[in-house]
């Protein structure tokens, strides 16, 4: 959802719409015409009151458009309003495409906005722009200071307008650079990386399900058969919140049976129901099928997920997705606004709803919360295995990644990985290929090196437990000269030291390090590469496929009691 700002303006406005959204969509069946239009002339009257008596000037369509997101704030975060000058967001979405120069910029607190990650084969990266510029003039624009939303604007177009761009590169001599750049229609992949990983998996990485994402996943299904070393298929889904519904049914069908069904869709009244089936011939049937699956799978991920889970077509292996079992349709408005709109929730094979979140059962607060376990239902598979609705789609195989802890966080979370990888990009023109690249001691001990003590904070937890011991032995009259000696003992005990806990993270932090690198010579295909070797979710999928029977086994019907 969009930002928001409360003004007394905009909560008046808000309050009309609430009260018009009462009405008409939560009351909607106690509702009549009577009362739609007496609070649609309640709004108008306040809207015009504001316009003729307010104090101050007032921009018409900010605050219409507040009100409008203030009422749909009440339904879900899916429903959304998009005005016309926001058009190229839901394009973006749907299609994968826009017009602009094809890189990832950020945003950095009293230093400016910098690239972040340029796309392969896109205008930022042809035109010589590296990950860590520093945008400093664009077209004779000084853009130091602004947000990156408005560096965003700037820098998109149509394509085949030229701009010049003005950097600041880090860690070399001539660090002002000025380049010309020719925007393009950027479409970014569906399928950045698939190949054989692990000597026998067929992997493809899908991040999204765009109008592209079908014919891309196919095309690199048909591929992959090809090579004789293939034995199953990966299917990633990882961290793809979705898209379009029908690619996910166009997915499912490369694996499964024509005319299967993949779900159900219905929406307001008995007759609004629809049902999805798949149209061409499969793939492959046979072929070992495993589909990874994170918190992050949402949406046509987890229509892709589930269906195959209740079609027992495939072993699911990760984490419990998302849970988001809505549909959305967008709608024209007046003025070529979009209405993004939910209209229906969907149903998986076995007849279960994965939404998580019920939005028309709302805390007193206005909070909302997920379906507690002990409230879902149970389903069946084809098969007859037992499955569950109401939270989202539960992998055949749970993954433990283990504890994300505050210094590996903060190690990306403040940049710590991404300037070292810039500086080491300056430093070595050329570096091994993604498969045979690793980092080495003498390279993390370089990045320990390059952490500034001074600079790098995170929580120091064992010192904070021991600092609140003694605050809570103190309260209750615990502390004396004995105790107190014997906790200065402990806390000289696990003092935190930061070179011993970056070595205590030594694996983890090489692997972020690596990532980085690799983004600045082989883009987002080389940093998949380089996750994969150290990927508990692979390693459960080598595992499982070694161990004679289990895949079947998995997916085998239930026998009958």
């Amino acid at each position: 959802m969009k930002p928001r700002r409360t003004t007394i303006l905009s909560r008046c406005i808000a309050g009309a719409c609430v009260a018009l959204l009462a009405v008409t969509a939560i009351s909607a069946t106690r509702s009549n015409k009577a009362e739609i239009a007496r609070n649609l002339d309640i709004f108008n009257t306040i809207y015009k009151e504001l316009q003729t008596n307010y104090v101050d000037s007032i921009d018409s369509e900010k605050a219409i458009t507040t009100a409008i997101d203030a009422m749909l704030s009440t339904l879900d975060p899916y429903t959304e309003y998009y005005p016309a000058s926001s058009q190229d967001q839901l394009t973006q979405m749907t299609s994968g495409e826009y017009g602009g120069i094809g890189a990832l910029i950020q945003e950095i607190k009293g230093k400016g906005v910098i690239i972040s990650e340029p796309y392969e084969n896109t205008p930022s990266a042809k035109a010589g722009l590296r990950a860590g510029d520093l945008l400093m003039v664009i077209d004779n624009d000084t853009v130091l200071g602004w947000t990156s939303k408005k560096v965003t604007e700037k820098l998109k177009g149509e394509p085949g307008t030229h701009l010049k761009v003005t950097v600041k590169r880090p860690y070399v001599e001539d660090s002002i650079l000025t380049l010309d750049v020719t925007r393009s229609k950027i479409q970014l992949p569906a399928v950045p990386y698939y190949g054989v990983v692990k000597d026998q998996i067929g992997y493809i990485y899908l991040n999204q399900f765009t109008d592209k994402a079908a014919d891309s996943v196919r095309d690199a299904l048909i591929e992959l058969k090809k090579d004789p070393r293939v034995k199953a298929i990966a299917l990633d889904l990882r961290g793809n919140v979705g898209g379009l519904l029908e690619a996910a049914v166009q997915i499912v069908g490369y694996f499964v049976p024509k005319n299967t069904e993949v779900l159900r869709t219905r929406g307001k009244g008995v007759l609004n129901e629809k049902v999805y089936k798949t149209t061409n011939n499969p793939i492959d049937t046979e072929i070992p099928l495993i589909v990874l699956i994170d918190g992050s799978s949402a949406s046509s991920s987890e229509i892709t997920a589930g269906s195959l889970q209740d079609l027992d077509r495939a072993v699911l292996i990760g984490n419990r997705s998302f849970g988001k079992g809505l549909v959305q349709h967008t709608r024209p408005l007046p003025f070529d606004g979009v209405l993004k709109v939910t209209v229906a929730k969907y149903y998986i094979p076995s007849g279960r709803l994965i939404q998580a979140i019920d939005y028309s059962h709302r805390n007193p607060d206005g909070s909302v919360a997920r379906i507690p376990d002990s409230l879902t239902n149970v389903f069946t598979t084809a098969n007859g295995r037992e499955v569950r609705d109401g939270g989202g789609i539960t992998p055949d195989i749970e993954v433990n990644y283990g504890e994300v802890n505050r210094l590996t966080y903060n190690i990306v979370s403040d940049n710590w990985a991404f300037d070292y990888a810039t500086k080491f990009a300056a430093e070595h023109p050329t570096i091994a290929s993604p498969e045979e690249f690793e980092v080495t001691d003498s390279m993390f001990t370089e990045f320990k090196n390059f952490i500034d003590p001074a600079k790098f904070n995170y929580d120091k937890v064992c010192e904070q437990v021991i600092e609140a011991l003694k605050k809570a032995a103190d309260t209750e009259g615990y502390m004396n000269d004995s105790v107190k000696a014997q906790l200065d003992i402990l806390e000289g005990m696990l003092k935190h030291n930061l070179n011993h806990d970056l070595d205590n993270n030594k694996k983890d932090i090489k692997g972020l390090i690596a990532g980085e690198i690799m983004k600045r010579y082989y883009f987002e295909k080389g940093q998949v590469i380089q996750t994969l070797k150290e990927d508990p979710a692979m390693d459960s999928v080598v595992v499982m496929l070694n161990e004679p029977g289990r895949y079947n086994s998995i997916l085998a019907p239930v026998k009958k009691k």
